[in-house]
């Protein structure tokens, strides 16, 4: 089959991603920067965070925001995570994966709800959903979902796709299921290495405004460097928020896929 447009804007969105492209064969439409979405949404109703009047709320359209995300826990690592986050008043979004951490950790899992952070599905085992039947991948989410809306009560409206590999079939489940994916700008490759300077160092090289941070906090080299990235971002003006945060006044759009 020959790659059509979509294909390649889908390999040059995961390869900006630094992810390996969509196969051949496939294909991805629906995908939309959460900039673009946020300034669409603000034309429609005029809304703005400002004008709606909420305080606690940040405008993205004026503010330099940049969300900041973690994929693969909840982990005992989590706990300390979420110290630093309270200490630096910061929400985030955490992707949590299923086997050995939402049936294992579901204590850290209410502690994310009960402090603001936003909550995601990143699959039961991390298996690559392109790869898979329409009821494996259901296979891989559907506990997911179950397992946070047990504990927190509100059921996942994200989910990042493993390795960042989706496809028109996906998203077709995924819309059936009310979930949107989010991709990322910015990433540490922090599975690869120890070195809190390094993943530090990366994260400050790559991020712009209206970036999406990738990071790990199951990994020994990543908890150790957010107060130094949350820090220096701030001190180049940098305001950290959630993805929905980031998206708003737009909504996520079930089966949409959302890149910086």
């Amino acid at each position: 089959m020959r790659p059509g447009r979509s294909v390649r804007v889908a390999s040059a969105l995961l390869a900006a991603a630094g992810l390996t492209a969509v196969g051949g064969c496939s294909t991805l439409h629906g995908v939309t920067s959460l900039r673009h979405a946020r300034k669409a949404a603000t034309r429609l109703d005029g809304q703005t965070a400002s004008s709606a009047g909420a305080s606690d709320q940040i405008d993205c359209n004026t503010a330099k925001c940049v969300a900041l995300t973690f994929d693969g826990g909840p982990s005992e690592p989590t706990a300390r995570l979420l110290d630093i986050l309270q200490e630096k008043h910061v929400h985030a979004t955490f992707f949590v994966q299923g086997k050995g951490h939402t049936d294992t950790y579901p204590k850290t899992l209410a502690r994310m709800a009960r402090e603001d952070h936003e909550i995601g599905n990143h699959t039961w085992s991390h298996k690559i959903l392109t790869k898979l039947s329409d009821r494996q991948i259901h296979a891989e989410l559907d506990p997911v979902q179950n397992d946070v809306r047990r504990v927190t009560g509100h059921t996942p409206v994200l989910m990042r796709p493993p390795q960042g590999r989706t496809d028109d079939r996906v998203s077709t489940i995924l819309r059936k299921m009310g979930l949107a994916q989010v991709l990322w700008s910015v990433t540490a490759k922090d599975y690869a290495t120890t070195d809190t300077a390094l993943i530090t160092k990366r994260v400050l090289e790559q991020t712009h405004r209206d970036g999406i941070i990738l990071l790990h906090d199951r990994y020994r080299g990543t908890v150790p460097a957010v107060p130094g990235i949350i820090d220096r971002l701030r001190d180049r003006g940098y305001t950290i928020v959630t993805v929905s945060k980031l998206l708003a006044p737009a909504k996520p759009k079930p089966g949409t896929v959302y890149r910086p």
